[in-house]
């Protein structure tokens, strides 16, 4: 054997080496067309994979934004739909609420035959301060409304007296200015005086009732409504009730302070009576 070896083993090694080059020959050309064409796809595997890589991530991410912006499109789309439920909502809150004053006074109407005339009006103004107290209407002269007619709530709480005119507009002295006076009744009792604005309780939402007579006995609570008299303004109308009773600095007379019916600040549509009948 070992003579064999000495003899023949180069020759055993080169038709080794032989044999193994011509298998991994047959095994390259047996998976791709050519060495070239496997050789450059051996190279530029890593690229591909990369690309593939980058590819797949900018899909995702554009994926991803149309995904968004069909979302943001859709949120918007129902915020709209949304704020469009919510007005008719407030539209229908609204309009419950303008039928429902319209029920009242047509309640009024039918208790008050001497009241004629109304004419609806929205408040476009509330201003209150130390030296007044008004509102702001937005009807005028080209609706009827004249100076001096009276403006109430659709239950007939007398909130003022018209004080100017504009052609769409006026303005409205609430019962508290201290430029109001007007004839009052006590309608427990029948007592005559005057209700009027005054500086000292305008502020709180005040006024008082002066000029009574001198054996009036008011109660606490006791309503107070428009005496009609002169003509000047309808009879019956509430001006408010009395608050507590007290006596001027001279001791002599006796006044009481009157807690208005009507809530000014909550006011957002009155009616204006531009006529009334005379009631005996």
């Amino acid at each position: 054997m070992k003579d064999f070896l000495k003899r023949y083993g180069l020759w055993v090694l080169f038709a080794t080496a032989v044999i193994a080059v011509g298998l991994a020959l047959l095994s390259v050309f047996s998976t791709t067309s050519s060495p070239l064409v496997n050789l450059a796809q051996t190279v530029t595997s890593p690229f591909r994979a990369a690309y593939t890589a980058i590819a797949d991530w900018v899909t995702d991410k554009q994926n991803y934004y149309e995904d968004t912006t069909a979302l943001k499109a859709e949120n918007e789309e129902l915020k709209q739909q949304i704020a469009k439920m919510e007005a008719q909502v407030r539209q229908a809150q609204s309009d419950s609420e303008e039928n429902k004053r319209l029920r009242t006074l047509m309640n009024l109407r039918e208790q008050r035959r001497d009241l004629s005339d109304f004419e609806a009006a929205t408040i476009t103004e509330h201003s209150t301060s130390n030296w007044t107290s008004y509102l702001t209407l937005n009807r005028g002269t080209e609706h009827g409304v004249e100076k001096n007619d009276c403006v109430v709530t659709e239950s007939g709480y007398l909130v003022g007296v018209v004080s100017e005119v504009g052609t769409n507009w006026c303005s409205v002295l609430n019962i508290i200015d201290t430029d109001t006076s007007l004839g009052a009744q006590i309608f427990r009792t029948d007592d005559i005086g005057v209700a009027e604005g005054d500086f000292s309780l305008m502020g709180k939402g005040r006024l008082r009732l002066d000029y009574l007579p001198a054996g009036a006995q008011l109660l606490n609570g006791d309503l107070v409504v428009t005496s009609g008299l002169g003509g000047y303004y309808p009879s019956g109308l509430v001006i408010g009730t009395v608050e507590e009773v007290q006596t001027d600095d001279s001791g002599a007379t006796s006044y009481a302070v009157l807690l208005p019916s009507v809530d000014f600040d909550a006011l957002s549509q009155v009616f204006i009576i531009k006529s009334f009948d005379i009631v005996d």
